[in-house]
C-alpha cells in the first residue's frame, strides 16, 4: 500500500535515547580530520589578525614562565654559596641584596606572563564566541533552506544536536586547544633548550623518560578502552531503560510492571557498575605509573647533578632548575597528549556541523514570482506523479480540478496518499511528474512563502508552543489585535473554555501544552486558522480530538469559515463531509471515485463500502 510519509521518517528518540555524549576516556574521532580542520580555518580566517596576536602573546607568556626556574636557581646558588662562606668562615655570607633583585625580577616576569596570558585569553574568548555565533547563525539559516524530506528522514534529536551539542563541543574544545597547543609546544621546546644549556648528559636521562612514559601510557590506554566502551554502552542501556519507564510510568503502574522494571534496571546497573569500576581503576593506574618512572628519573638526575656540582661543572641552583624543567616538561608532554584528544573532538564536532551545512538545499524560488494578491482559489492537479523515493512512486496520475470556493473532501484508507497531496499542494515537496496549478499558474511560479501565505491549516497533530493562549492563536496572524484574537476564538468555540482557565487568554502553556486537554488544543489551532483568514483552507482530521457536541459547534464555525473559500478536507469520519461539493476517493495513490456524497452512495462502490463500514454492527448515523 502507498504510504503518505517516507519510510525512513523518524520522530522523537529511539529506545536507546538519552542524548548522552562520549564517556570520559573515549574520543570520538573525525572521519576526515584534515578536511574538517581546513574548513574550520576558513571560518577563522576573518579573525587572522586577532589569532596572530594571540599566538605572539601566548609565546611571550610562555617564554617568561620558562625563564622563571633558571632565575630561581640563581637564588638557590646564592643561598648555597653564602652558607658555604659562613661555614668556611670566609666571605660576607648570603647576599640578600642580590636575592632581592632576583626576586623582583621574578615577580616582574611572572606579572608580565600573567598579563600576556590574560590578554590572549580575552582575545581568544572573543574570537571563539564570534565563531560560535557565526556557526549557529549559519545553521539557523540552513534550517530554512533544507527540504522537508531532510527532516522527515532524520531523528529530531540529531538535528538539534548540531545546534547545541556539536557547536558547544566545537567552541569549548577549540577555545581550550588553540592556546594550549601553542603554550605546550613552546614549553616543551623551551624547557628542552634550557635543560641542554645546563647539562646535555642529564638531558639525555630526561629525554629517555618521555618515550618510556608514552609506551606505558599507550599500553594502559589500549587495555582500558574496552572497559570505557563497555561503560558507555551500559550507560546507554540504563539511560534508555529509565527514559522508557519514566515516559510509560502510567502503563507500568496499570499492568503491575514495577517489579520487572526494577529487576531489569538492577541487571543493567550491575553491568554498568562492573564495567565502570574496571574502567576507572585501569585508568587510575596511569598517573602512579608515570610518577614511578619520573621519580626514578629524578633520583638519577639528582645523583648526576650532585656529582657534577661537586666537581664544579654545574651549580646547585642548576640542579634545582633542571629538576623543575624536567618535571614541567613531563607535564607538558601529558598536556600535549590530552590536547590531541581535544583536537579529535574538535574535528569530529566540526565535521558534523559542516556535514549539516553542506546538505543539499531545496530548489531556489523563481527569480520572477507572480503576485498572490488577486488569487481566487482555482486548483488543478494535472497528471501528478510523486514518490518520496523517486524509485517508488506512490501517487499515480492524480488529476482533478477544483473550482474557486469549492469544498473538496479527500477520503480513503490510511496510507492512500491523502496527506501527501496536501504536502504537494503547499509545495513542501515538488511533484515528480505533472503539475499543480493555482488560478492556472504552476506552483513553481510562486515564492514558497507567498504560496504558503494563501493557506490556512488545521492538522490532526496539534502544534502549540510555550507562550500565552493569546500568542498561540495570534501565530496565524502576527499583527492581529486582541479583539481580532477574541473574535476568532469565539468563532472556533474557544472563548468559553479559555475564560474558565487561570489568567484566561494570558495563561501560558507549558512546553508540551499538557496543561490543557487534547480537544482544547485542537480548538486553539482552529482559532488560529480562522484568524489568518486564508484564501485556501486545509483541514486534516481537524475535529478528530473533540467530542461530538463540540464537533457540531466547530462544524458550524467551519462552514462559515469555508464559505467562499476553496477548502480541502481530509476526513476519516465520513459523516462530517456529506455536504462537500466534491469527494475524491483515494486508494494506493489513485483517485478511484469522484463525485458528491449522494452520487457516490448511489454507485454502491468504493465510497459506499467505506461509508457503510462506519455504521455497521447496528450503529446508526447521527
Amino acid at each position: 500500500m502507498a504510504n503518505s510519509r517516507p519510510a525512513g521518517a523518524m520522530g522523537g528518540r529511539g529506545p536507546m535515547g538519552g542524548g548522552h555524549g562520549p564517556m570520559r576516556g573515549t574520543v570520538v574521532k573525525a572521519k576526515d580530520f584534515k578536511g574538517s580542520i581546513k574548513k574550520l580555518l576558513r571560518y577563522l580566517k576573518p579573525y587572522a589578525l586577532q589569532l596572530i596576536v594571540v599566538v605572539i602573546f601566548a609565546i611571550a607568556s610562555t617564554v617568561f614562565m620558562i625563564l622563571g626556574p633558571s632565575i630561581l636557581g640563581n637564588i638557590t646558588t646564592l643561598i648555597y654559596e653564602g652558607l658555604m662562606n659562613i661555614i668556611g668562615g670566609t666571605g660576607m655570607g648570603i647576599d640578600f641584596d642580590a636575592i632581592l633583585k632576583i626576586i623582583c625580577l621574578l615577580i616582574g616576569l611572572y606579572l608580565a606572563s600573567a598579563l600576556f596570558t590574560f590578554i590572549q585569553s580575552w582575545i581568544m574568548s572573543g574570537v571563539i564566541m564570534k565563531l560560535g555565533y557565526s556557526l549557529r547563525k549559519d545553521i539557523e539559516d540552513k534550517m530554512h533552506k533544507l527540504p522537508l524530506n531532510y527532516y522527515d528522514t532524520r531523528n529530531y534529536g540529531e538535528i538539534l544536536s548540531h545546534i547545541t551539542n556539536d557547536v558547544d563541543t566545537l567552541v569549548n574544545s577549540l577555545n581550550q586547544s588553540i592556546t594550549q597547543v601553542i603554550t605546550s609546544v613552546t614549553n616543551v621546546v623551551g624547557m628542552l633548550i634550557m635543560m641542554l644549556l645546563i647539562s646535555w648528559k642529564m638531558s639525555v636521562i630526561a629525554i629517555l623518560v618521555l618515550p618510556l612514559s608514552l609506551i606505558l601510557v599507550l599500553f594502559v590506554v589500549k587495555h582500558t578502552q574496552k572497559y570505557f566502551r563497555r561503560q558507555q554502552e551500559y550507560l546507554g542501556h540504563v539511560n534508555g531503560h529509565i527514559e522508557e519507564m519514566y515516559g510509560s510510568h502510567l502503563i507500568v503502574k496499570a499492568f503491575n510492571g514495577e517489579a520487572d522494571s526494577v529487576a531489569q534496571f538492577n541487571d543493567l546497573n550491575n553491568q554498568l557498575y562492573d564495567a565502570g569500576w574496571k574502567a576507572q581503576f585501569s585508568s587510575s593506574l596511569m598517573m602512579p605509573i608515570m610518577n614511578f618512572i619520573n621519580n626514578i628519573a629524578y633520583v638519577i638526575v639528582c645523583i648526576m647533578g650532585g656529582y657534577y656540582a661537586s666537581i664544579g661543572v654545574i651549580t646547585v641552583g642548576n640542579i634545582q632548575s633542571f629538576i623543575q624543567y624536567m618535571k614541567q616538561s613531563t607535564q607538558q608532554v601529558q598536556q600535549v597528549a590530552n590536547i590531541s584528544n581535544v583536537l579529535q573532538q574538535t574535528a569530529a564536532a566540526a565535521e558534523r556541523v559542516f556535514e549539516y551545512l553542506e546538505e543539499a538545499e531545496e530548489e531556489p524560488d523563481t527569480e520572477y514570482p507572480v503576485p498572490v494578491d488577486d488569487i481566487k482559489g482555482e486548483v488543478i492537479f494535472a497528471h501528478v506523479h510523486f514518490g518520496y523515493n523517486p524509485e517508488q512512486i506512490i501517487i499515480n496520475d492524480f488529476t482533478a480540478k477544483v473550482e474557486p470556493g469549492q469544498k473538496v473532501a479527500i477520503v480513503g484508507p490510511t496510507g492512500a496518499g491523502k496527506t501527501t497531496m496536501i504536502k504537494l499542494l503547499m509545495r513542501f515537496y515538488d511533484v515528480t511528474q505533472g503539475a499543480i496549478c493555482i488560478d492556472g499558474l504552476d506552483l513553481k511560479q510562486f515564492r514558497r512563502n507567498d504560496l504558503r501565505s494563501l493557506f490556512g491549516m488545521v492538522l490532526q497533530d496539534t502544534w502549540l508552543y510555550n507562550a500565552s493562549i493569546k500568542d498561540n492563536i495570534r501565530y496565524g496572524k502576527q499583527n492581529a489585535s486582541d479583539e481580532e484574537v477574541i473574535e476568532a476564538a469565539k468563532a472556533a468555540q474557544v472563548d468559553h473554555f479559555v475564560r474558565t482557565l487561570p489568567d484566561g487568554y494570558d495563561m501560558v502553556l507549558n512546553e508540551e501544552a499538557s496543561n490543557i486537554s487534547q480537544g482544547q488544543k485542537q480548538l486553539l489551532t482552529i482559532a488560529r486558522a480562522i484568524l489568518c483568514d486564508p484564501k485556501i483552507l486545509i483541514l486534516d482530521e481537524a475535529t478528530s480530538s473533540v467530542d461530538t457536541r463540540t464537533e457540531i459547534l466547530i462544524q458550524k464555525a467551519m462552514d462559515n469559515l469555508m464559505r467562499g473559500r476553496t477548502s480541502f478536507i481530509i476526513a476519516h469520519r465520513l459523516s462530517t463531509i456529506k455536504d462537500a461539493d466534491m469527494i475524491l476517493c483515494m486508494d494506493h495513490g489513485d483517485i478511484v471515485e469522484k463525485g458528491t456524497h449522494e452520487e457516490l452512495l448511489a454507485k454502491g462502490g468504493f465510497y459506499a463500502n467505506l461509508y457503510n463500514s462506519q455504521f455497521s454492527d447496528g450503529e446508526e448515523e447521527e
